[in-house]
């Protein structure tokens, strides 16, 4: 197909992407045992950890929704981009140069997604070109009398929008880029005389994703002569920026947001400028839209809700908060009653700082300093506190009438509450500050409870984890329990898989094998392999992935890439089989038991790759895209699942050539399946005897 980017090319960047670094962008991952790295799935909302990595394999799972793949597949999930796309994005982060089967497409634009990318990143530039300029001392005023400096503004990327008609659509024209592009990338718009500028005479802030990628700009107005009224301007929607997607400064907050496992919500940009640079580092901003579940999302999965054992921590726990600031005025209040329908278990992290006087960050930076921003956050109140007291606060409630008012009033709020356990603590709580009955209040939330059709959550609700969630500790063996930690560890990942049910003994020697398989196959003897067949798995999915090894070509070649092999084999097995073959790639197996907990606590971001045991030499990118050299216990342990597989084969062929002796005369055919009845039982006495030692 022309056009089509060459296969080396391909396994270039396979090489050389680190999916453990591609996912961190997003997910804060922990380590969860055999190079295993567990966090919450960015593809669907969850609580409770279940998005599995296994960067030495090249491979992630997520156990919740099911989706999984190699590091291109997930850029594509989390891009939205096809593989062509996914394939460049990755090529110009590690910088490699492409080639397509085509050599004229050697000099193509690239793909949509980078071209809109690259006009932001143009345009920033542009921006930020003009902020010194003549024309811009409006913008120069305008942050200098928030108290930013020069270096501040650069830092923060501030930019000015200038007032003609189309200096920036000029500007990317001589860079090579189209009207159409810039269409697309909510730089200009369509006019009756023509592609004009969309942001004027304003000062910009670039808004970018986590990993300093330029999406979109704000922008504030400057004169009163703009044709735009709004006092603030957001790109509109397009491929790359979508507002309820993005926060203003996560590209600047990320690292502390995971560090201190807290965000700070502010409503401005300035406000964002302003905390960070009175040391509250993990302040962000909504875009011209109010918090909503995709931005939750987003603060989820960098704060990680915790989880120990079955007990899911839910709250304020360890200094992990979300802090939101709002006006103390009545929009204020709106916006943090509207807080109120994001999801029970993050509400319940979730405060609220109101600074003197109703100032905003940057305006309490200016009258007050520093000390008085970081005193704002760190005396924030639970969310729901704040409501409640604040809609009580509105009556006199030492006269009845007032405190009447006050239950009429407090009760829609309270029974928005979600969680059961919540809503009966802030009842009571709520009776005693306002004075009356509690059963008068309970009425109350009851009917506004059934009128506005809340349904109940748990949000302390005990959550079974999935594979890995909780596993660090419970993983850890020592050496003379080795042989009871590892059933204990075979059935888990018997029970806990989701491609097929069951638990018995063959099953669980069937998938073991499979796992060790996809994940050492170094560790697979090919002499012992080849006397495999597809009778000699009882359970069809392994029956099935077999066939695949088998279409793939076989055991692979040890100078072949670990990522080309997976793909191989993936290609082979096909959709049917792709779920499968993810969920055994990243299963934890029982082995290096007595070194998982070492091995847990030394590994992290600062592991590139979360090497496991074998001879890679260590810094070497070559080791690390190489299939896994087997320690000698890896090999004993394959070895011991061929023999049981070998021997299962055999207790087969036996009992089908008894059978087929019982059904016939005696002769020269019941003869030779005697025969041949004694040459399986030797073959499987002498295989019992090479692995497992005398057994008879």
């Amino acid at each position: 197909m022309s056009g089509m980017i060459k296969k080396e090319d391909i396994e270039k960047v396979r090489a050389k992407a680190d999916l453990y670094e591609i996912v961190s962008e997003s997910v804060t991952l922990k380590p969860s045992g055999s190079g295993t790295y567990m966090g919450l799935c960015p593809f669907h909302d969850e609580k409770s950890p279940s998005f599995s990595v296994r960067p030495s394999m090249g491979v992630w799972h997520c156990f919740g929704c099911g989706l999984g793949g190699d590091v291109f597949t997930y850029v594509e999930q989390e891009e939205n981009v096809e593989f062509g796309d996914a394939v460049e994005i990755l090529a110009d982060k590690y910088q490699i140069e492409l080639h397509y089967e085509n050599s004229r497409q050697d000099k193509r634009r690239g793909s949509k997604r980078s071209r809109l990318l690259e006009a932001n990143e143009e345009a920033q530039r542009f921006f930020v070109s003009q902020i010194m300029s003549k024309e811009a001392l409006a913008a120069r005023k305008l942050l200098a009398g928030r108290t930013f400096s020069q270096a501040d503004s650069a830092h923060f990327g501030c930019g000015y929008a200038p007032r003609g008609w189309d200096n920036l659509v000029r500007h990317l024209s001589t860079k090579g880029f189209t009207q159409q592009e810039m269409l697309d990338a909510g730089l200009a718009r369509q006019g009756q005389r023509g592609v004009y500028d969309y942001f004027r005479g304003r000062v910009t802030w670039p808004i970018r994703d986590s990993t300093g990628r330029t999406l979109g700009f704000g922008a504030r107005k400057l004169y009163e002569d703009d044709g735009i009224n709004a006092k603030y301007i957001n790109t509109p929607d397009t491929q790359l920026y979508r507002k309820n997607q993005v926060l203003y400064g996560i590209d600047l907050a990320k690292d502390a947001i995971v560090k201190k496992r807290q965000v700070v919500i502010v409503e401005g940009y300035t406000d964002v400028m302003a905390c960070h640079l009175a040391g509250v580092d993990t302040a962000v901003a909504t875009c011209g839209t109010a918090f909503g579940e995709d931005h939750a999302k987003i603060v989820r999965r960098l704060i990680s809700d915790d989880a120990l054992g079955a007990i899911q921590l839910v709250g304020p726990v360890q200094g992990s908060r979300v802090v939101f600031t709002f006006d103390g005025d009545a929009a204020g209040q709106k916006a943090a009653l509207h807080a109120f329908g994001l999801d029970g278990s993050f509400l319940t992290q979730t405060f609220v700082a109101v600074a003197r006087e109703n100032l905003d960050p940057c305006d309490l930076r200016i009258r007050y300093g520093d000390e008085a921003v970081r005193s704002l956050v760190e005396h924030a109140r639970p969310l729901y506190d704040f409501v409640i007291d604040t809609a009580v606060a509105m009556f006199d409630t030492q006269y009845t009438t007032g405190q009447m008012g006050a239950v009429k009033a407090v009760a829609p709020i309270l029974a928005q509450i979600r969680d059961r356990s919540l809503v009966g603590a802030y009842t009571r709580k709520t009776a005693r500050k306002i004075g009356v009955d509690l059963d008068l209040l309970r009425q109350e939330v009851n009917r506004a409870r059934r009128k506005l059709h809340v349904k109940d959550q748990d949000a302390y609700a005990v959550r079974t984890p999935h594979r890995g969630a909780g596993e660090s500790e419970g993983r850890a063996g020592h050496g003379s329990d080795d042989a009871m930690q590892r059933r204990r560890i075979q059935r888990e990942d018997a029970l806990r898989q989701g491609y097929h049910h069951i638990d018995d003994s063959v099953f669980i020697c069937e998938q073991q094998f499979m796992g060790v398989l996809i994940q050492i196959p170094r560790a697979v003897g090919s002499a012992a392999f080849a006397q495999l067949s597809p009778d000699s798995f009882e359970v069809p999915i392994f029956r099935s992935l077999y066939r695949a090894v088998q279409a793939a070509g076989g055991l692979p070649d040890r100078k072949t890439p670990q990522g080309l092999w997976m793909h191989n084999l993936t290609k082979a097995g096909g959709p049917m089989l792709e779920s499968a073959i993810n969920e055994l790639a990243v299963m934890p197996l029982p082995l290096n038991l007595d070194k998982q907990v070492g091995k847990q606590r030394d590994s992290g971001p600062g592991s590139k790759k979360g090497n496991e045991e074998g001879d890679q030499g260590a810094g070497s990118d070559e080791a690390d895209v190489q299939l896994k050299q087997p320690s000698p216990e890896e090999r004993q342990y394959a070895s011991e699942l061929l023999a049981r597989l070998l021997d299962a084969t055999y207790m087969r062929l036996i009992a089908s050539a008894k059978h087929r002796m019982n059904q016939l005369p005696d002769g020269q055919e019941k003869f030779g399946l005697l025969g041949r009845i004694t040459q399986y039982e030797t073959q499987r006495n002498e295989l019992r005897n090479q692995v497992f030692g005398n057994a008879e």
